[in-house]
């Protein structure tokens, strides 16, 4: 089980991507646009006229807070789609695209392993469509074209201290985190401190996973804010006449990519926005389209339950009128005896007590995902290599215990096969009543919005605004921006907002140190901690192992 030769990965489904479209989701030709004969987009015309189909259900793959060995969403969002479609369902996935930062650092290439793979995943991780790249250059041409307004004259009257509009990259460079920009000549009135971010931060990134259309694109564009003038009235985009250029450099980005998995299933990759400091999920425009060609969407938040799933339904669905009609929670052996104390070098060995006491974090996961978001759940028991049968059974045991059902599912080693069981757990889950909520109302003040996601999804007792984010939230909401839902950045290794709380922690209190507008995105996000929205590379970088090979193969990924 997880030897070498599979963790490779086979290249038996790395066929063309127009077979794959017509006999697997009933896309012509014609509606295809080529990159290569692996990889083709979907035309945003063709998909305009899918509007009136029958929609097929949407599965959503979330897990529990997860550790640095990964708890393997992506893998079973992948499994089960191939598990479906064995079972002779119309089904596709819908992905974010890795982001290179991640790739380059700590985390490795996003694309699954073993049997439950995307193909060309060397593509896909690295420049795919050029989709990232259109977004940092819409991203950064905003920013220029606001320096260069101020440069000669600042007609606008832009108060540079509000200035709020970074810059991006798609990589981690820690050394770009704060930057002096007009710095020549010197002196210069108009230099000034500004940042970057990495490039799934952008709000840019956002707006392209949240758009339906070019219209909708254009429009979201024109409204973001990148500053204030000295009125204190709001800056946008359409002021500096830059939303036209931004959206020119998007138009073939806004249309979802296609690929497949190893074993030809369809997959839809498309926008990459992180998980816990942005909205964590795949295109709206993707997610649709998947809908009307299939029987059944599969489809992954990032990071737990949190933080993905309670975005991907207070943010994506909020705006988009999706609703997913079950959800899988995925865990993995490790992860549980990690949340229950167990030392780092014996997650591996069998633990009764440290996995009974790691449950506790699974079932507040459980409890977000059923109870607060009402949607209906199957736990999935990732197999990884070290799994013995008895802990697994004694896992599945212990998680039904809490009255809701659990599957083991060895989609690594076996592909679709190994998932068949956790698929037609999920077909029974997606025929329950419930009915998928938002965690808070419109209508409550950001203060109420953020005290019921401490209170109901982290366990907290108190949030604790600080000076900085109190006036924020004024000016906000008396310049009509309260109503819309917050999004928040914090640790993805803790369901509070310090990544040193494994488990359950309850009682705590969840600092509120900033916020930020993203009105072409349609949210704020509420900064909790000290959250970096330019990651570091680690002491290793996984860029260290990437080489290209005399035959132009690309290895290390």
């Amino acid at each position: 089980m997880r030897d070498a030769s599979v963790n490779s990965g086979s290249r038996e489904g790395s066929g063309p991507i127009a077979p794959v479209a017509r006999d697997r989701l009933g896309v012509p030709e014609e509606a295809l646009i080529p990159y290569g004969k692996r990889i083709a987009k979907l035309a945003l015309p063709w998909i305009a006229e899918l509007q009136h189909k029958p929609l097929g259900k949407l599965l959503l793959v979330t897990s529990v807070t997860p550790t640095p060995r990964g708890e393997g969403k992506t893998g079973v969002a992948i499994g089960l789609c191939d598990a479906l479609n064995l079972l002779g369902k119309r089904a596709v996935v819908c992905l974010r695209q890795p982001s290179m930062g991640p790739v380059f650092g700590l985390k490795g290439g996003g694309t699954g392993s073993g049997r439950a793979q995307l193909t060309p995943s060397e593509e896909i991780d690295l420049h795919f469509t050029g989709d990232s790249h259109a977004v940092a250059a819409a991203h950064n041409l905003m920013a220029a074209l606001l320096d260069n307004h101020r440069y000669w004259g600042n007609a606008l009257g832009v108060d540079p201290s509000t200035i709020t509009w970074r810059r991006v990259i798609d990589l981690g460079d820690r050394s770009l985190r704060s930057v002096l920009a007009f710095a020549e000549p010197s002196p210069n009135p108009n230099a000034r401190i500004t940042h970057f971010d990495i490039t799934p931060a952008s709000e840019v990134m956002a707006i392209l996973a949240l758009s339906d259309s070019w219209k909708d694109l254009s429009d979201r564009l024109g409204r973001i804010v990148v500053s204030r003038d000295r009125q204190g009235r709001p800056v946008r985009a359409r002021d500096l006449k830059a939303d036209g250029a931004m959206a020119a450099l998007l138009r073939d980005a806004l249309a979802p990519n296609l690929v497949q998995t190893l074993e030809g299933s369809p997959v839809l990759v498309h926008a990459g926005p992180f998980a816990n400091i942005a909205h964590g999920c795949s295109s709206v425009v993707a997610t649709r389209a998947g809908l009307a060609l299939a029987d059944f969407v599969v489809t992954e938040a990032g990071f737990g339950a949190d933080l993905g799933a309670e975005k991907f339904v207070d943010i994506k669905c909020r705006q988009s009128g999706l609703r997913p009609a079950a959800a899988v929670i995925v865990a993995t052996l490790s992860t549980l005896k990690h949340h229950g104390g167990a030392a780092p070098g014996r997650l591996d060995a069998p633990d009764g007590e440290a996995l009974e006491r790691g449950m506790a974090n699974l079932t507040r996961h459980v409890a977000i995902v059923r109870e607060v978001l009402g949607i209906p759940a199957v736990v999935c028991i990732n197999r990884f290599a070290a799994d013995t049968d008895a802990e697994l059974a004694e896992a599945a045991s212990r998680i039904e215990s809490m009255g809701v059902p659990a599957r083991v599912s060895e989609h690594w080693e076996l592909g679709g096969a190994g998932a068949r069981d956790l698929a037609l757990e999920v077909l029974q889950a997606a025929e329950s009543p419930m009915e998928c909520r938002c965690a808070y109302d419109d209508e409550l003040p950001l203060l109420g919005k953020m005290g019921i996601l401490a209170s109901d999804i982290y366990g907290a007792a108190d949030i604790r605004p600080e000076p900085a984010a109190l006036r924020e939230l004024d000016w906000l909401e008396s310049h009509g921006f309260g109503n819309l839902p917050l999004c928040v950045a914090k640790t993805q290794s803790s369901l509070s907002a310090d990544p040193l709380a494994p488990g359950a922690p309850s009682g705590h209190t969840i600092p509120l140190t900033e916020l930020r507008l993203a009105a072409g995105a349609g949210f704020i996000v509420a900064l909790c901690g000290d959250i970096a929205t330019m990651p570091g590379l680690p002491l290793r970088p996984r860029a260290e192992n990437i080489r290209l090979t005399d035959e132009g193969q690309i290895q290390g990924l």
